[in-house]
């Protein structure tokens, strides 16, 4: 049930007719920049290194655990 080589051949024929050589030469140098630029973008993609995933917060300024953090000092006493 499928194609032989002399189907392919006419609809092949016919595309050409219809869009002509220089049309069809076009879409695929359209279609070669197109996948360029996806295999860059992707290539890029690849080079960025991820963020660091901070799961907890306080633990990666601990600058501020320092500022928010009293010490027995600094507590009043009730006296």
């Amino acid at each position: 049930m499928g194609l032989s080589i002399w189907q392919l051949l006419i609809v092949a024929l016919v595309i050409i007719v219809l869009f002509g050589r220089g049309r069809i030469a076009e879409m695929m140098g359209d279609f070669g920049k197109g996948i360029k630029s996806f295999k860059e973008g992707m290539k890029e993609d690849d080079e960025k290194p991820l963020p660091p995933r901070l799961e907890d917060p306080d633990a990666a300024n601990p600058s501020r655990d320092n500022a928010t953090s009293k010490s027995a000092d600094d507590q009043p006493t009730g006296n």
